[in-house]
């Protein structure tokens, strides 16, 4: 039986929805990286998973960029440790915190309106601005 992965105390996904796949680490690290796989891929489908409401979903893939696919696929790759299940528990750490932050519902924005005071305001520093600038202008001579 899957365990579920909490998420937030209303949201949570099974780990079975979770794709590893253990790779071979780049970078520095001499004989170690050239033998063992310590870095891991993880793969979670978003678009097919059945623990995330529609709107959790577009906002995950939007958060995602370049790490998701066409196919709504989100892709992390961890290779900080030396430790493949330390690399397991960063990418996973990594998932639900992008998950969490997808499942934050933005607050919608209400337009406002200036106040008259606002707008008399405006137009007359508007109107002192225009008069400094027009004696700033060739003396009109009375001839």
């Amino acid at each position: 039986m899957p365990t579920p992965l909490e998420i937030t105390p209303s949201l949570s996904i099974d780990e079975d929805e979770i794709a590893w796949r253990a790779v071979r680490a780049s970078g520095p690290g001499g004989q170690h990286v050239n033998k063992t796989s310590t870095a891991v891929e993880l793969r979670f489908d978003v678009a097919a998973s059945p623990s995330l409401p529609e709107d959790v979903k577009q906002r995950l893939i939007a958060l995602a960029g370049s790490r998701a696919t066409q196919e709504g696929v989100l892709v992390l790759f961890a290779q900080n440790s030396r430790s493949q299940e330390m690399n397991r528990q960063d990418a996973l750490a990594r998932l639900v915190d992008l998950i969490r932050q997808a499942a934050h519902r933005p607050k919608a924005r209400r337009p406002t309106r200036p106040t008259y005071a606002s707008k008399l305001k405006r137009l007359e520093g508007k109107t002192r601005r225009a008069g400094v600038k027009s004696m700033r202008g060739r003396p009109r001579g009375e001839d």
